[in-house]
């Protein structure tokens, strides 16, 4: 069988140069809109990185705080076993058994300071309502000056510089 070989017209020079120069149209549009689609990727990528740091940050300190308030939470219910030491050790119990709550109490005090955990024992200060609360009013005695602590019936705790629990005091009046 006879063979025909399909001859295709050889382009002319200027038409090779008018082909190239729309492929090359079409490739500059092309890379102009891949550019522009990375732009939006990179941007993108860097807000969500932004956002993670962010997010990162609030988790952090969600977390800081919600074991400061548990500390606090513990740190309560504790305190009431200190103030039980502190009764105890006013009762006329025997020396031996004296010893050993004033043993305990210390103890519990240095196991208190090491967490951060200050007393506030307002005696013959100043009352002052960001410290202490106010539970009873005495009459002003000779020599005595108004508006100070006469009486401490609870002593309050800080820990730092949040109050926990408020002194609980007597102060004397007018």
């Amino acid at each position: 069988m006879d063979e025909k070989k399909v001859e295709t017209p050889k382009k002319t020079a200027k038409e090779k140069v008018l082909e190239l120069s729309k492929e090359n149209e079409a490739l500059k549009l092309e890379n102009e809109l891949l550019k522009q689609e990375v732009s939006k990727v990179k941007d993108s990528w860097l807000r969500t990185a932004a956002d993670f740091e962010n997010f990162k940050k609030r988790n952090s300190e969600t977390r800081i705080n919600a074991y400061k308030e548990g500390k606090i939470d513990v740190i309560k219910k504790l305190l009431v076993i200190g103030d039980n030491l502190d009764r105890a050790l006013m009762m006329k119990l025997d020396d031996k058994t004296i010893e050993g709550l004033k043993l305990t109490k210390r103890q519990y005090d240095e196991a208190l300071a090491s967490e951060g955990v200050t007393p506030i024992d307002p005696l013959g200060e100043v009352f002052d309502p960001n410290t202490q609360e106010a539970v009873m009013k005495v009459p002003k005695e000779e020599g005595e000056t108004a508006g100070t602590v006469k009486q401490v019936f609870l002593k309050g705790y800080k820990l730092g510089e949040k109050v926990i629990r408020y002194a609980q005091v007597v102060v004397i009046g007018e």
